[in-house]
């Protein structure tokens, strides 16, 4: 098994696709998230995605094991919102650290399965990235439209639930830190200096590679809190990623001039995992797998990108046909003054 910077300089690497899209096909009940652990659980739990990981973990395992046999190097834990500041809405802030412990157990029994298997045998390298979304307050704005200087959160507190977090993700046994969705660039930067202080906390742990990913949220080029890409990427350059890109919010088509423009300023590796199109009238994605593999493929033949793979409305059918598409294709070279240790 190579490590993932070895294996970057290589080849394009296939990060999995939507988590929720494939729970959807499960068609949940509220007793599926409840489990007999929270069968007497005070408030509804159906929709807290996250809490599976605990009460079906073999559903969220498969759907992991589905990503990797249909060419996935990189999946990402189920914990998008698995932390205090998010789980408040269910109140339960107290099985945050557990639940990433779960989501990491998870993933790394997929890739175990995996490699088990003829085709894992094979693998180069498949690797665990703990996800850590942007939780559902901004430290930016004001939720209050007649008090702009009021918060729903401080820094120090958001800091604090990634902390929580991140342990949980390194204890579970992730090989990668994977700051994603990002819509505010200051909760991103809550993120980064837990992910820091975290490890130069714990000098006995091994550092792990972190990956960085934005949103777009608009033709605008802008993410939610108005920085332009360029803003963005200098903002969160110190952390020294692995890779920064860009996810959700925008299909393949809508996503490519920014990928390209982050392509010629990153002195990283660049990862793309655009939405299956934008959603229709129904909320629904309607870009098929080949379509999505077909852009993507475009972008390799550029030489845009190094990691890509799929976001909301993709499925491991998505992903096989993204793997299908830039296999054999060279990634994107790095500046030639970068050096990654």
């Amino acid at each position: 098994m190579q490590t993932i910077q070895e294996l970057l300089q290589q080849q394009i690497l296939i990060i999995d696709g939507a988590m929720g899209t494939m729970i959807q096909r499960h068609e949940l009940q509220e007793s599926d998230y409840r489990g007999e652990r929270f069968a007497n659980w005070h408030k509804d739990l159906k929709g807290n995605n996250d809490l599976l990981c605990i009460t079906r973990p073999d559903i969220i395992t498969g759907i992991h094991l589905q990503y990797l046999q249909a060419g996935a190097h990189i999946i990402e834990t189920n914990t998008f919102s698995a932390q205090r500041i998010s789980m408040a809405d269910y109140d339960m802030q107290d099985i945050c650290f557990e639940m990433n412990v779960a989501a990491a157990k998870c993933a790394r029994e997929a890739v175990n399965q995996f490699l088990n298997t003829p085709e894992g045998k094979n693998s180069p390298g498949v690797f665990v990235a703990g996800a850590i979304g942007p939780t559902n307050r901004t430290l930016s704005l004001s939720p209050d439209v007649n008090n702009p200087g009021y918060r729903a959160v401080t820094f120090d507190e958001v800091m604090s639930a990634y902390t929580e977090q991140i342990d949980g993700l390194v204890q579970g046994g992730v090989d990668l830190i994977l700051i994603e969705t990002i819509f505010d660039t200051l909760n991103a930067k809550a993120a980064i200096f837990a992910y820091q202080k975290y490890f130069a906390d714990r000098p006995d742990l091994q550092q792990l590679p972190v990956m960085i990913s934005g949103t777009i949220t608009d033709a605008s080029g802008r993410t939610l809190s108005g920085q332009t890409l360029e803003a963005f990427y200098i903002s969160v350059q110190h952390a020294q990623p692995l890779s920064i890109g860009f996810n959700c919010a925008l299909g393949a088509t809508q996503m490519r001039p920014h990928i390209e423009e982050l392509s010629q300023i990153a002195t990283c590796y660049v990862s793309a995992y655009p939405n299956a199109g934008l959603p229709n009238a129904f909320g629904q994605y309607d870009e098929q797998p080949h379509e999505t593999g077909s852009i993507l493929q475009s972008w390799a033949r550029e030489g845009l990108v190094n990691i890509v793979g799929g976001c909301c409305g993709t499925t491991p059918d998505h992903i096989r046909c993204i793997a299908q598409d830039v296999k054999g294709l060279q990634p994107r070279s790095l500046p030639q003054t970068l050096s990654i240790s």
